[in-house]
């Protein structure tokens, strides 16, 4: 078990060898897309490539999602096949929120030895979902 300042530590070290490990500059908030961003999430059960849809207004939120949905074929079946789709998905402080990821298990940012994986994992999946978003996202925007 690790004290809150250790747990701390651990995650920036994680961070700082993934972008010296991997350096390039990622889509994540630059979608041009308000509310429409790109995520890495790692903790100490999972690592998972996200894309929320975080829209204060309810009617941009379902537009947005309903056209990731009309997608969904296309990104399962040339980007990522295991793409998960949650419209309604609740943030850790209650926020709900709508979410497609990526998940791997067995990983943990507190186990250095699944730190290669999780980065690898991380690249791949981001660069996928990233390159759908870049041949789609005229479709998405409109």
């Amino acid at each position: 078990m690790f004290s809150r300042e250790e747990s701390k530590k651990i995650r920036q070290e994680f961070w700082i060898a993934f972008g010296k490990s991997f350096p390039r500059k990622w889509t994540l908030y630059n979608t041009g897309i308000k509310d429409f961003s790109f995520k890495f999430y790692f903790d100490t059960k999972k690592a998972m490539v996200v894309l929320d849809i975080e829209d204060q207004d309810l009617e941009q939120r379902i537009k947005y999602y309903e056209k990731m949905q009309s997608l969904e074929k296309v990104l399962k079946e040339s980007y990522l096949p295991e793409a998960v789709y949650e419209d309604i998905y609740f943030l850790e402080n209650g926020k709900e929120i709508s979410r497609i990821f990526i998940l791997k298990e067995g990983v943990s940012i507190h186990n250095k030895n699944t730190w290669q994986e999780t980065m690898e994992f991380f690249v791949e999946k981001m660069g996928k979902f990233e390159e759908f978003f870049e041949d789609f996202k005229e479709v998405i925007k409109a």
